[in-house]
């Protein structure tokens, strides 16, 4: 019983390091396209910056998965996979 705890702990605990490095992967790819000068509108620019630092926010925060959805709605406008 106590392998089993201690397993699922360290699964946990890989679990959120990965999300953290996706977070921080999906903020890279965003800050490089806003760089590249989208053609989106100045509308949209503005929900892309906004939902970047909502996202790094979450992140910061500890809150992964929540960072990950907030980032996968910049990267949708910005046309990224």
């Amino acid at each position: 019983m106590k392998r089993l705890l201690i397993a699922a702990v360290v699964t946990l605990a890989m679990t959120g390091a990965a999300q953290a490095k996706q977070c921080t992967k999906d903020m890279a790819e965003i800050d490089a396209a806003l760089a590249a000068n989208p053609q989106i509108s100045a509308k949209q620019k503005a929900e892309v910056l906004q939902l970047r630092a909502e996202g790094e926010a979450q992140h910061a925060g500890g809150k992964h998965d929540d960072s990950v959805a907030i980032l996968a709605q910049a990267r949708a406008i910005l046309g990224l996979k």
